[in-house]
């Protein structure tokens, strides 16, 4: 589960980067939802891992990339209203 919790991180940063690229913003309408269930599972997946030598590595990096991608990507669509 850490490890989808990273790469749903990842590809919700690589989205928000396609949707900075002007004329691509709308797309953060889907990418701030996708990125919103990504920040959920690596909740999930960090709180889960109880075991005294499991590494909460790649979790944390899906809550960092996850949350980095729906503070921009709503601060880009706030400033591009939703369309550019």
């Amino acid at each position: 589960m850490q490890i989808a919790s990273l790469v749903l991180g990842l590809l919700s940063v690589i989205g928000m980067l396609i949707a900075f690229i002007p004329c691509f913003g709308s797309l953060n309408w889907l990418n701030i939802p996708f990125a919103v269930v990504g920040f959920i599972i690596s909740i999930i997946a960090f709180t889960r891992t109880t075991l005294p030598g499991e590494d909460k590595g790649y979790s944390k990096a899906g809550l960092i990339l996850c949350s980095v991608a729906i503070i921009f990507g709503f601060i880009r669509l706030t400033l591009g209203g939703g369309i550019l």
